[in-house]
């Protein structure tokens, strides 16, 4: 049975497309995630437009745009000469490809963008000083989150599982927290 052909799967497929539009992420690229994560088996081009309604450069698009985030990968049938495809289904691994793309794409470049500004704005005296400031504060901070996300990263799974459960009582353990 075709994933698409549940209402919920359909329901989850669409709403992760939707979703996808307010992260920044094409629709269709989205809606291609979804179908491919709830699905049992590797899918082939011409399913995934058959599915989803998609023309075959709207999927061959989407498919390389999942592959370069790492969270689908190709795979081959015995006996088939086209290509399949298939999600990354583990959570947590998908978290963590998506985000370090994402820093590799957006964060990583602004942090090197802010650096720069920091340099070229030192010793000036035409650029006023709360400009500096803002800007310096700007880098220092995205850069320390930058640090946080590589340090976090390191930790196995099960620590990351444990810190979001905690959630803000964690704050609970830090020293000069007040009751």
């Amino acid at each position: 049975m075709n994933a698409f052909e549940i209402p919920e799967a359909r329901a989850f497929i669409i709403h992760w497309g939707e979703m996808g539009t307010h992260w920044g992420v094409n629709r269709s690229v989205a809606q291609i995630h979804a179908l491919l994560y709830l699905s049992d088996r590797p899918l082939h081009a011409e399913e995934i437009c058959e599915t989803l309604g998609l023309a075959r450069s709207n999927v061959s698009n989407g498919v390389k745009e999942l592959q370069g985030y790492g969270i689908v990968r190709r795979a081959h049938l015995e006996g088939d000469r086209r290509d399949h495809f298939v999600a990354e289904t583990d959570l947590w691994e998908m978290l963590t490809r998506i985000v370090s793309e994402r820093k590799r794409r957006e964060i990583d470049p602004t942090i090197e963008a802010l650096q720069r500004l920091s340099a070229e704005m030192e010793g000036r005296t035409d650029v006023p000083a709360h400009i500096r400031e803002r800007i310096g504060r700007m880098h220092d901070f995205i850069g320390t989150l930058a640090h946080w996300y590589d340090d976090v990263r390191k930790l196995p799974k099960s620590t990351l599982t444990t810190l979001m459960k905690l959630g803000g009582r964690v704050a609970r353990l830090l020293p000069g927290r007040k009751s």
